[in-house]
């Protein structure tokens, strides 16, 4: 009903986000055009900061990195955002300045700085979004915003960035007020420069945008859900991290509202889950299952034009049912000697579930092998699939099998005391014993190097992985990895993590009779050898291999065929596709995969009975129904 989106008429902006999968693109695509039909006088942007976006599979036209406007609606535009581009905008922007200030910070002429804008940055992706979301706040280059965020995890990352960026201005701005203190040693008076106008405006660009993204009255984060457990807790969590970062939350809504009795068992999960969302937000919006994706500005018309408020009743409490088991199935992953398992896809398509049952799977047929399962996503819900609590340090799920989610503030901590803190003081180049030194050089540098760039999660994920590996202590790791784009950066980590130590090398050979640190410069090579090993174990089809995981949607099948396009082109092995919630009578497309057909599970059923279910569907030689917990040595720690 079009009122009850009158309750966003006063936002400059509209975020939407959420758990993978849970409709988010779909949505924003419709508020958009919502919006720009609203208003027909004012100029609407729709616009993608997800790396592995579907806008074009929504809208059914193509989307490029520059904005382009709707054939039917004239004042939308849309556009996809470009990282690589901006930081080239940004680089002819303020590229000089920046390497002017950071000479003024270290021992490094500006010719040596060159080719930092060249490798590959962690976290590119937020730090481009939230300054173009910045540029186009205080450019008022429009009317209005609708962004197509990342899933949740990486929404925060990018959200989070305030800290970050005040930091590395401040630390700039001590760079500076060296260069002025060494000026007014020998000159008593000083002549501002470009680098003092780019901190102040930098500065205060920055402060205003910061003050729209917190203003209820212009900003609101529309959050994106499903009535499903997982999605329940993770919306949960989402909604308070919002609130922490004061980023205000206007609305949620409730999308694949079952409103008929078709499936009773999905119906009764859905009422319970209904109530506590109900809890989460005042202004709760349900939007209805479609039996067809809406695709195509005519169909998301229809499906924002049928959102309701009130809930369909539940029905009695029914038998569960289990789908039948499709083959083939998986293989014996031990039996065949793998020792790293990926597990991806686009947000919300199953892929914790999988890689959690494939654990059970292997450490119940392997009682003698130690397994591990690690989720490096970090919006984590391996806990939530297992129905239990896990943290950063490995939880025993049975005698042989462990299940951790990667704190990357904790590894980041490690990470900064064997390399950051003197990396911090090499760049610096000054000498120790300084006044000037300590004042300025080390600490604006530390400043810097003490900061989690959104995307060193994916650095310091691998960086684990490699120690599990190395220390031959686990049989088996399967990773439970972040959706589709940042699951791509996780892979290129290697590469850019080389690249990064290439730099820092040459840089040190150039310098070495002034900086020394021989025995660091060692550590840092071991480093570099050891994540090139790891970049050889990726490739190794023996040792690792990636498993997709897809649904019958048009926009999931699309980026499942974009993905297995980037891991052919990775050199990552993959045999097999995951195909969940399949039903008799679908087709798909995948000649190169072994396509392994997961029935819908019953809803009904506690977290850890799904995942043992699934475990016996997934599988080869599996027994012909599925094990209940009960009768395994499986216990998972309460919440």
């Amino acid at each position: 009903m079009a009122h009850l989106l009158e309750l966003f008429d006063s936002l400059r902006l509209a975020m939407f986000s959420g758990k993978g999968g849970v409709g988010k693109t779909t949505l924003a695509c419709a508020f958009a055009r919502h919006w720009a039909k609203r208003f027909p006088e004012e100029q609407v942007l729709l616009l993608s900061t997800d790396p592995a976006h579907s806008l074009g599979d929504i809208l059914q036209i193509p989307v490029h990195g520059e904005a382009e406007s709707l054939a039917d609606l004239p004042n939308l535009k849309v556009q996809a955002l470009d990282a690589k581009a901006l930081l080239q905008d940004f680089k002819t922007r303020y590229g000089s300045v920046l390497e002017l200030l950071v000479e003024r910070g270290s021992f490094v002429e500006g010719s040596d700085l060159a080719p930092v804008w060249e490798l590959a940055w962690p976290g590119l992706d937020e730090l481009m979004g939230i300054l173009e979301i910045q540029r186009l706040l205080n450019d008022h280059l429009v009317d209005r915003v609708v962004i197509d965020m990342a899933p949740s995890g990486h929404t925060l990352s990018l959200l989070g960035l305030r800290e970050f960026l005040d930091n590395f201005l401040k630390a700039l701005t001590l760079f500076q007020e060296k260069h002025r203190v060494i000026s007014r040693t020998f000159s008593k008076n000083y002549q501002t420069d470009e680098a003092d106008t780019f901190l102040k405006e930098m500065k205060a660009e920055l402060e205003a945008g910061w003050q729209l993204l917190e203003d209820p009255n212009f900003t609101g984060c529309l959050v994106v859900a499903n009535p499903e457990p997982m999605s329940w807790l993770e919306t949960e969590r989402f909604i308070a991290a919002l609130e922490k970062l004061h980023i205000p939350c206007a609305g949620l809504f409730l999308n694949r509202i079952l409103t008929d009795d078709s499936d009773g068992d999905r119906l009764s999960e859905q009422a319970e889950l209904v109530e506590k969302f109900v809890h989460l937000s005042q202004d709760l919006l349900l939007v209805p299952q479609f039996s067809r994706e809406p695709l195509g500005g005519e169909a998301l018309d229809v499906a924002l034009q049928s959102v309701f408020t009130e809930m369909p009743k539940a029905p009695e409490k029914l038998t569960v049912q289990w789908p039948e088991q499709y083959g083939p199935g998986f293989s014996d992953f031990i039996e065949e000697k793998r020792r790293l398992i990926l597990v991806g896809g686009k947000g919300g398509v199953g892929k914790t579930t999988a890689a959690a049952a494939i654990a059970y799977q292997m450490s119940q047929r392997h009682p003698e092998s130690k397994i591990l399962v690690i989720s490096i996503d970090p919006a984590h819900s391996l806990g939530d699939a297992f129905g239990c609590t896990l943290g950063h340090d490995p939880v025993h799920l049975a005698p042989n099998l462990e299940a951790q989610e990667i704190d990357t503030d904790r590894v980041l901590e490690d990470f900064k005391r064997d390399y950051l803190w003197e990396l911090a003081d090499m760049m610096a180049g000054d000498d120790p014993d300084s006044t000037m030194s300590i004042a300025y050089g080390p600490e604006a540098w530390r400043m810097i190097v003490t900061q989690a760039l959104p995307g060193i999660d994916e650095m310091l994920s691998l960086l684990t992985v490699i120690e599990y590996l190395e220390q031959e202590e686990v049989d088996l790791v399967i990773l439970d990895t972040a959706p589709t784009g940042h699951l791509l950066r996780f892979l290129e980590m290697p590469a850019a993590l080389g690249d990064w130590l290439a730099w820092i090398f040459k840089l040190w050979m150039k310098y070495q009779h002034v900086l020394g640190r021989t025995e660091f410069m060692g550590r840092l090579r071991t480093l570099r050898q050891r994540v090139m090993q790891a970049q050889k174990r990726l490739k190794d089809p023996k040792h690792t291999e990636f498993i997709g995981v897809f649904q019958a949607q048009a926009a999931i099948m699309a980026e499942t065929e974009r993905l297995e396009a980037a891991m052919a082109e990775k050199g990552v092995s993959q045999r097999y596709l995951v195909w969940n919630r399949y039903k008799p009578g679908q087709q798909a497309h995948f000649p190169k995969q072994i396509l392994v057909r997961l029935g819908p599970l019953p809803r009904t059923i506690s977290a850890l009975a799904r995942v043992a279910g699934a475990a016996d569907l997934l599988f080869e030689s599996s027994a012909s129904s599925p094990r209940t917990p009960e009768k395994d040595r499986f216990s998972t720690p309460s919440r």
